[in-house]
C-alpha cells in the first residue's frame, strides 16, 4: 500500500517582471580576475577530459559503442534526477538504504561530482534562487549559470558559505567515502570501459554520454530560468521547457519544481513527460519507495497563476 504525503510550497510572490530594470548583476568572469583553488583545477580537468573524449568519439565509432552511450546517459542521468535531486536534495521520497546508496552510486558515475557537493549546491540554489547568493543564476550570465560556475568554488563559498546544509549526508559513512574517493571511481569506470571495448567505449561512454548528460543537467540551471512557460506563482525566473523533458527525464518542468520543491513528481499534468517520476512511482508500487510527497489540490489552487 503506497503512502503519499504533501509537499512544501514555494509561497513567495510571483514577480511581475523576473528581470526588473537595474536588477541584472554584473556578469561573472570565471577564468580570470580570481584565485584558482585545487578543487577548481580538478573540476576543469574532468570537464576537459569529458569533452575531449566526446570530440574523439567519431574516430572510434562502433555500433556497440552507441549502446554504451545510451546506457551511460540513462543510468547516470536517472541517478542524478532520481537520487541526487529528488531523493537526497529534496527528500521527496524514501527508499531502503541499500537502494538509496545504489542509486547514488549510479549518479556518481555521471561525472557530476559526489553527493555531498551536488546536493549542497542544489539546496543553496533553492534557498537563494535568483538572488545575489544563488550559486548559478543566469543574472550573472547565461554561460555562467550553465557551466562556468562549477570552476569557481571560492566564489560559491563567498556567496553561500561552506557546505553546512548537508549534515544529513555527512553523518553517513557512505557519502563521506564517495566524497573522498570520487576520482578513483571514475578512473575505475574508465579502466572497465577500456577493457571491454577499448577507446571506442571510453570515448562514446565517458565522452559523448557524459557530455550530453552534463549539458542537459546544466540546461536546467540556465535555459529553464530564461526561456519557457510559467504556470505557478514563484518569486524566481523558473520556466517549464516541454521539449527538454524527455532528455532530462522530467527535470525541465522547472517552474513546477520551484513551486512544489519537495514533490517527487515534477510533470504534474498527465501529458507532462516525467520519466524520473515513473521510476519513483514504480518503486512505490512494488513497496520499495514510501513517504512519497505530492502537492495537494488546495496547494495547486493557491499557487496557480490566474490567466
Amino acid at each position: 500500500m503506497s503512502v503519499t504525503t504533501t509537499v512544501e510550497e514555494n509561497h513567495r510572490k510571483d514577480p511581475s517582471s523576473p528581470e526588473k530594470e537595474g536588477e541584472k548583476r554584473k556578469q561573472k568572469w570565471v577564468f580570470w580576475e580570481r584565485k584558482w583553488r585545487r578543487l577548481d583545477y580538478f573540476k576543469l580537468t574532468a570537464s576537459l577530459f569529458v569533452h575531449s573524449m566526446a570530440l574523439l568519439a567519431p574516430f572510434y565509432f562502433s555500433w556497440s559503442a552507441l549502446w554504451v552511450t545510451f546506457l551511460f546517459y540513462t543510468i547516470g542521468g536517472l541517478g542524478i534526477t532520481v537520487s541526487y535531486h529528488r531523493n537526497l536534495a529534496h527528500r521527496s521520497f524514501k527508499v531502503p538504504k541499500w537502494l538509496e546508496y545504489l542509486l547514488a552510486y549510479c549518479a556518481l558515475l555521471a561525472i557530476q561530482g559526489d553527493p555531498i557537493d551536488w546536493v549542497s549546491t542544489h539546496r543553496y540554489h533553492h534557498q537563494f534562487t535568483d538572488s545575489e547568493r544563488d550559486p548559478h543564476s543566469p543574472k550573472e550570465g547565461f554561460w555562467f549559470s550553465h557551466l562556468f560556475w562549477i570552476y569557481d568554488s571560492a566564489y560559491l563559498i563567498t556567496k553561500c558559505g561552506r557546505r553546512t546544509n548537508v549534515d544529513d549526508l555527512k553523518r553517513q559513512w557512505f557519502y563521506r567515502f564517495l566524497q573522498k574517493t570520487v576520482m578513483f571511481h571514475i578512473l575505475g569506470l574508465g579502466i572497465i570501459l577500456y577493457y571491454l571495448g577499448g577507446m571506442s567505449y571510453v570515448t562514446w561512454g565517458m565522452g559523448v554520454g557524459a557530455a550530453l548528460e552534463v549539458h542537459v543537467t546544466c540546461l536546467i540551471n540556465s535555459l529553464c530560468h530564461v526561456w519557457g512557460t510559467r504556470t505557478w506563482k514563484t518569486n524566481d525566473t523558473s520556466r517549464n521547457v516541454w521539449w527538454l523533458s524527455v532528455f532530462s527525464f522530467g527535470e525541465s518542468w522547472h517552474n513546477n519544481h520551484h513551486a512544489f520543491e519537495s514533490s517527487a513528481r515534477q510533470g504534474l499534468e498527465w501529458w507532462q513527460i516525467d520519466i524520473s517520476w515513473y521510476i519513483v512511482r514504480f518503486l512505490e508500487i512494488i513497496g520499495l519507495a514510501y513517504d512519497v510527497k505530492l502537492p495537494t489540490e488546495s496547494q495547486r489552487r493557491r499557487m496557480a497563476i490566474v490567466r
